[in-house]
């Protein structure tokens, strides 16, 4: 059992198996009673023991699918309430390779709704409470599709969707004694590509992490402080680059009037 001091509760989604459930066991580890939220209650209760048990840590489960409206809002009431929430984990995701023209309209709004609606609606909920009590952290698993569209454009979009959407919300926490963070994976050995109707083996295995080091990695960039954590990316030197040129072209853009090309 943990003798850590507690703190606080950590909401995490998509927590019945790889990236959230190892997040699950090492937020556990640190000290942090849980609060798991994912569809399948038989593993999410088979979890929280084991979990309870090796960590003495108070361990919830609230089963839900985070593409159905009104379990969304079930999972909002319960955190937003909860004033022992100083983290939340947004990592519930779903996946695919879809093109546009071939995708199923269903699947893709389904996919929509658990990796942007849910996560926005989820951050909402218990940012008002972190900023009452002036700590916290939001942490937001986003991927390295964010900034490619060689996978299909409706997965990459809805990363590049929670990347732009952190990246707002630290500027305005900034602040505060609220932190946020996202996490952009890469190819990660978890069940989501199968689920995703993927065949990981098919990858450059040297492109392959594991889902605990990619955790441990998320977490020390955490602890040091980083707001964008790239476990794969060597040379953080690149990220403030991309930044950077992408915030000036960003500035370039702006203008009173067409430019020059467009005129009659």
């Amino acid at each position: 059992m943990s003798t850590k001091d507690n703190k606080g509760t950590a909401v995490i989604t998509g927590a019945s198996s790889g990236i959230g459930a190892v997040y699950a066991d090492r937020l556990a580890a640190q000290g942090y009673d849980l609060v798991l939220v994912a569809r399948r209650a038989d593993r999410l209760q088979e979890l929280a023991d084991k979990l309870g048990y090796a960590y003495g840590r108070k361990v919830k489960v609230i089963a839900a699918d985070l593409s159905d409206d009104g379990d969304v809002r079930r999972v909002e009431q319960a955190i937003a309430n909860d004033e022992s929430v100083t983290l939340l984990v947004n990592n519930a995701g779903l996946g695919g390779q879809q093109v546009v023209a071939d995708a199923d309209a269903d699947a893709t709004e389904r996919m929509i709704k658990v990796n942007v609606i849910a996560l926005t609606r989820l951050t909402r909920a218990v940012l008002p409470g972190l900023l009452a009590r002036n700590r916290g952290a939001i942490v937001n698993i986003a991927s390295v599709a964010a900034y490619g569209t060689a996978i299909g454009g409706i997965y990459s979009g809805t990363k590049a969707y929670v990347v732009n959407f952190t990246e707002a919300l630290q500027r305005e926490v900034a602040d505060t004694g609220v932190k946020v963070q996202v996490v952009l994976p890469g190819p990660i050995r978890t069940d989501f590509w199968e689920l995703a109707g993927a065949d990981l083996n098919s990858l450059n295995q040297d492109w392959v992490m594991t889902v605990d080091d990619l955790v441990d990695a998320a977490l020390a960039g955490f602890a040091q402080g980083e707001t964008v954590t790239a476990p794969g990316l060597a040379d953080p030197a690149k990220l403030d680059a991309y930044i950077g040129a992408r915030d000036s072209f960003y500035a370039s853009l702006i203008a009173g009037k067409p430019a020059a090309r467009y005129a009659a």
